[in-house]
């Protein structure tokens, strides 16, 4: 069978297809005794042996779906050279697993892992149009007209966001809570969108990812997802 390296790669369990990519180009990866940097090249999956980091890699027979409640100060990765937590470290499983996107580093909440390359691409892929759902305490209250511009799809520096919902869920004397759903996954996104209306964010969960809800889950703790779930990522 011939596959793509960066897809083999990922079905191993490396890492997703995109960050695959970037190991390729940056010489991490080795075909036999060559090492490759080109993203086309293709691989023989009965006759080639595909090395990163020195390390064979293998077929991951076990596909791996959790949801993780992120806390605040872990960031979404798998290591980081700088001694910072990640999510990974919160996840107890021997298989090599990657976050599905990112939260922020002072963001909580909802946030997927899995080791299928695939699903990976599913869930990230701008076609897919996926709604994630956040509950952002922010300061002050949003006018009409704010909630409007919010809606519409705003300039946030460097890019307009697609069209958005906000609702306001309760005020208090620091501000409101707002419930706001986006598809798009740009850094720190609705940060900059409610910092773009006057309203910075106080505090930012993430309570779902399309049909899958962070539920009762606990900050800190994961869980399986159940079968209804990976049918909803394996229709997308």
């Amino acid at each position: 069978m011939i596959e793509r390296l960066q897809k083999y790669m990922a079905k191993c369990g490396v890492a997703s297809r995109r960050k695959c990519e970037e190991i390729i180009g940056s010489g991490r990866v080795q075909v036999n005794d060559i090492v490759i940097t080109e993203f086309g090249y293709k691989v023989d999956l009965e006759k080639d042996t595909v090395y990163v980091d020195g390390k064979k890699i293998n077929l991951e027979e076990n596909k791996i779906y959790i949801a993780l409640n992120k806390p605040v100060g872990y960031l979404s990765a798998v290591k980081d050279d700088r001694g910072k937590k990640t999510i990974i470290e919160l996840v107890d499983v021997k298989e090599r697993i990657y976050p599905i996107g990112r939260l922020d580093y002072d963001t909580s909440g909802l946030i997927l892992l899995t080791n299928d390359g695939e699903i990976y691409n599913r869930v990230i892929h701008p076609r897919q149009e996926v709604n994630k759902v956040y509950i952002a305490a922010v300061k002050g209250i949003p006018s009409k007209e704010e909630m409007k511009r919010f809606s519409y799809g705003i300039d946030i520096g460097d890019y307009v966001t697609a069209p958005a919902t906000i609702k306001i869920l309760e005020e208090n004397s620091k501000g409101c809570n707002l419930k706001i759903t986006i598809h798009e996954g740009k850094n720190r996104q609705v940060r900059r969108m409610c910092a773009a209306i006057n309203h910075p964010v106080i505090t930012l969960q993430r309570i779902s990812i399309g049909n899958i809800k962070l539920g009762d889950l606990n900050v800190g703790s994961y869980r399986y997802l159940t079968e209804s779930e990976m049918n909803y990522l394996f229709s997308l």
